[in-house]
């Protein structure tokens, strides 16, 4: 029964995303990599939220509020502000630019070798970090869920390589040879099951602990474990309360707003309000995601009394022990598409960048739209069986594969979020002057993490030297200034007048977060 309703609501999605695709022209850089611009605020929110809400997130933040508790939630709850950011200062700017990529603006901005080192410190993030964690934390959920060890007679380890593989193949056709509207379009259905059925654990799970009631079963859990409800973080936490003010700003504001797998779903709307009403009304829902992504590691760490040798088992664990056998084959349906998702959409802004800043750029400078696409295409294959090449070895990585994600991240989120914050507010800050200052960033935050080792959260680590990237940038800059002073050209592909509700649901979603840290402090 599980088994079918999983192939049938998989199938379903697949035909739909086809339906609603097969009219793009898909051999154009617009059809393929932006949808042909022609994205709704709907479809925006519903793959942006998908896109981030994956198996690395709901897997591995349930697998850290198991150990830590509630401080975790605040990577899902800083968002709604980073989100707010993006919509009021850059998709603006994005948009007038006309830009498919990140690193095409920042080649507008600064120039073609800025462009070139971005993409290429992209790339390496998708490969290294973003598409292998995808990869094992759905393995792991999907092998959890439906006993995949026991029903192939294998080890964890070895299920593990076959299931890695399986997701990444059916991933590797949606995203390459579907473009970015099959991936929009199968986000969206998979965002509606996901947000159902993600929130139908948290609620069984009350239910098992508060023998059939939510309430009794939410005052059993606070009243067992209150050190797990307490949202500042200390010291030791994974997420102690002062980072709130430096490296998980910086975290949330390069990831919502210069990260290209993310982006890339505003950049393809049809104009500026669709894109901004998008980014909002995923922010709205972003701040209710700690009932999805937090509540239930709480939930099973009193389930299972805090006994499981890796934590990053308890969400699979849980949706196992309370769910109803009639909706495991959903849940894990719609959890295969989060997978899908996370997995498509970094796999399609590999495609695009690789095409577009490098192909295009460098290997072939007159090569027609359909000869570029396909270029992409044969990268984002051989990139995909990379990521399933290397995915296994995260098994039991120390701290959780979700903390191994944000310390890996600050690599390229730290120089890339420097250089285009000062890109767009300042004028004369040089193309030489960003360069050194990302190299700059991209080292020294390495050896200081894995040599140095200091004693502070690795996100102190991001706001200390995202500050000495800024000054660097000017200093340089003082020596070696642009020649001219930057000016955007508006270059009319959409419309760019803003959204009229922009600044009160803008501030209401602020004053929401605000609201939650004073009420659970």
């Amino acid at each position: 029964m599980g088994i079918l309703s999983f192939v049938g609501f998989t199938l379903i999605v697949a035909v739909v995303a086809w339906w609603s695709t097969r009219n793009t022209d898909e051999n154009s850089s617009d059809g393929y990599f932006l949808g042909g611009r022609s994205l709704t605020g709907p479809v925006i929110a519903g793959s942006l939220l998908l896109t981030n809400l994956s198996t690395e997130q709901i897997v591995g933040m349930n697998g850290v509020s198991f150990r830590d508790g509630l401080p975790i939630m605040a990577y899902e709850v800083i968002a709604a502000i980073a989100m707010v950011f993006t919509a009021f200062i850059l998709l603006p700017k994005y948009l007038k630019g006309g830009v498919a990529t990140i690193p095409q603006f920042l080649e507008t901005r600064y120039g073609k070798s800025t462009k070139t080192i971005v993409s290429l410190l992209f790339l390496l993030g998708y490969a290294i970090s973003m598409l292998p964690t995808v990869l094992y934390s759905g393995a792991l959920a999907i092998n959890s869920m439906f006993d995949v060890p026991q029903m192939l007679g294998i080890s964890d380890k070895a299920a593990l390589w076959v299931t890695v593989w399986a997701i990444g193949i059916i991933g590797g056709i949606y995203a390459i040879f579907g473009g970015l509207k099959a991936v929009a379009v199968s986000d969206s259905i998979n965002a509606i099951g996901l947000i159902i059925g993600g929130s139908l654990i948290p609620i069984f799970g009350l239910m098992y602990i508060g023998d059939g009631s939510v309430f009794k079963g939410l005052h059993t859990l606070t009243t067992a474990l209150p050190e797990k409800f307490v949202i500042i973080g200390g010291p030791d936490s994974d997420v102690p309360f002062w980072t709130l003010f430096t490296g998980m700003i910086i975290v949330n504001f390069y990831y919502w707003g210069t990260n290209q797998a993310i982006i890339q779903r505003a950049l393809g709307a049809k104009n500026l309000k669709e894109g901004q009403k998008g980014l909002l009304l995923a922010a709205f829902i972003k701040i209710l995601g700690p009932f999805i992504v937090v509540l239930p590691g709480i939930i099973a760490f009193y389930i299972f009394n805090g006994d499981l040798a890796n934590p990053d088992e308890a969400y699979p664990m849980l949706v196992k022990q309370v769910l109803p056998t009639a909706f495991i084959g959903f849940f894990a349906a719609v959890l295969f598409g989060a997978i899908l998702s996370s997995f498509n959409s970094a796999l399609n802004s590999s495609v695009t960048l690789f095409g577009l800043d490098f192909y295009k750029a460098f290997m072939n400078k007159e090569a027609s739209e359909r000869k570029t696409v396909k270029a992409g295409k044969i990268f984002g294959t051989l990139l995909g069986v990379f990521s399933m090449a290397i995915a296994p070895l995260l098994y039991g990585v120390e701290g959780g594969v979700f903390t191994y994600l944000q310390q890996l991240n600050g690599t390229h989120s730290v120089p890339i979020l420097a250089i285009i914050i000062v890109g767009i507010f300042s004028k004369r800050v040089s193309a030489k002057a960003a360069n050194i200052s990302i190299l700059f960033s991209a080292v020294t935050y390495l050896i200081t993490l894995y040599i140095i080792k200091p004693n502070i959260s690795f996100l102190h680590i991001m706001g200390i030297l995202f500050v000495l990237t800024i000054l660097m940038m000017f200093l340089i800059s003082r020596f070696y200034p642009r020649d001219t002073d930057y000016n955007q050209e508006y270059t009319k592909q959409v419309d760019i007048t803003n959204w009229e509700y922009l600044k009160p649901v803008g501030f209401a979603i602020v004053a929401m977060v605000v609201g939650l840290y004073v009420y659970l402090s």
